[in-house]
């Protein structure tokens, strides 16, 4: 199977004249993806410090400047908005995009920009909660006429969403790496899966639980597509590799050896067997995860070098 390649941009430290020329070169190098992140401050956490665009609004320029990639948002927390509103702007997303949107949920993460919005940021089994909640209502909502639900944190009743999206089954992304309970609400919910930052090793143990899910729920695995975003740390010499390590220390702190294992931190000529480790691990689609400031050189080389080979 052929390998999918995307982007996902971060909407921090840019001003938006520069993020849509970005999607559009993006795009007119025929990447197979662009998601945003549903975030309120950066990410890393810095305090809401650096400029940072919301997501969903931020989407509908994304449909729009766009033409050949799928989008969508990796991922959407079902805290920050109301299920059926997410149903609704999906749909919409849809046909600004002409059917290429596909919606990622997710049980969130930043209790930094939660606090600071006043949002109630509950422990992480009621967000789950939450989570297998929230897909139901908005498959429904995708899928059906009508549909009414009444759970413990949402509730619908005898809702439409109209116009329906123009595909005849928007897509469904749940991202996380839990493998109690958002694996099994994947099994359960999604068309895909998204894993972020973690290593090819991690991606292929995460991969085998999510088969058994599926089998304990009578669900072909081969149903599921999986889908890694690695951070984009790469440099064209070693030095830069260096410093692009020595950054991100910096902005992750105790968190960086984690990420830094599912981290494209290499020069190009090694790109390509880091990227083909995931797909051995089982994905379909391998992200690209860009925070400004990067090297531009570096990502040239990833689109005029990389890319090909991979394809």
């Amino acid at each position: 199977m052929t390998l999918a390649l995307g982007v996902h941009v971060g909407q921090q430290n840019m001003v938006m004249d520069e993020m849509r020329a970005l999607w559009r070169k993006l795009d007119a190098a025929k990447v197979d993806w662009l998601s945003t992140w549903d975030h309120f401050y950066e990410a890393p956490p810095a305090g809401g410090t650096i400029d940072h665009f919301e997501a969903m609004t931020t989407l509908g320029a994304l449909a729009a400047d766009t033409s050949h990639a799928r989008l969508g948002c990796l991922v959407f927390y079902v805290g920050y908005r109301n299920p059926a509103s997410i149903a609704k702007a999906a749909a919409t997303l849809d046909h600004i995009s002409g059917g290429r949107f596909e919606l990622g949920l997710g049980a969130g993460w930043h209790e930094q920009e939660a606090t600071a919005y006043g949002y109630d940021f509950p422990k992480v089994s009621t967000r789950l909660d939450m989570l297998d909640e929230a897909t139901t209502i908005i498959r429904g909502l995708l899928t059906e006429e009508r549909t009414t639900f009444s759970g413990e944190h949402y509730r619908v009743e005898n809702a439409s969403n109209i116009p329906a999206p123009l595909q005849n089954r928007l897509p469904i992304w749940i991202g996380g790496l839990g493998e109690k309970k958002t694996l099994r609400l994947v099994a359960k919910h999604a068309d895909g899966w998204n894993a972020a930052y973690t290593s090819a090793e991690h991606f292929g143990h995460l991969g085998k639980v999510l088969d058994q899910w599926c089998e304990k729920l009578d669900r072909d695995p081969a149903t599921l597509k999986r889908s890694i975003n690695l951070t984009f740390n790469m440099g064209t010499t070693d030095a830069q590799v260096e410093l692009e390590r020595e950054k991100l220390h910096a902005a992750w702190g105790p968190l960086a050896e984690r990420i830094e294992g599912g981290a494209l931190l290499c020069t190009p000529s090694e790109a390509v067997d880091r990227i083909k480790q995931y797909q051995d691990a089982g994905a379909d689609l391998v992200n690209i995860a860009l925070r400004a400031p990067w090297q531009p050189e570096a990502l040239d080389a990833y689109l005029e070098e990389v890319m090909p080979v991979l394809r």
